[in-house]
């Protein structure tokens, strides 16, 4: 492991970084709360199957 390598390249990403503007945060934080629901419905869905299947009612 080079250390003053690593730490160079470190401090040129850091440089080259910006603040996202408005609307691209408001891009990926509605990607990312699609991509939430999404995998939630999933979890719902799954989870309903199993009931079903099992017709446990859960505890």
């Amino acid at each position: 492991m080079d250390v003053p390598y690593d730490l160079t390249s470190y401090v040129r990403v850091l440089k080259m970084a910006t603040t996202p503007t408005t609307n691209e945060f408001l891009q990926v934080s509605k990607i990312a709360g699609a991509g939430i629901l999404f995998v939630g419905f999933i979890g719902f869905i799954i989870g309903a199957i199993m009931l079903l299947l099992t017709g446990s009612g859960g505890v």
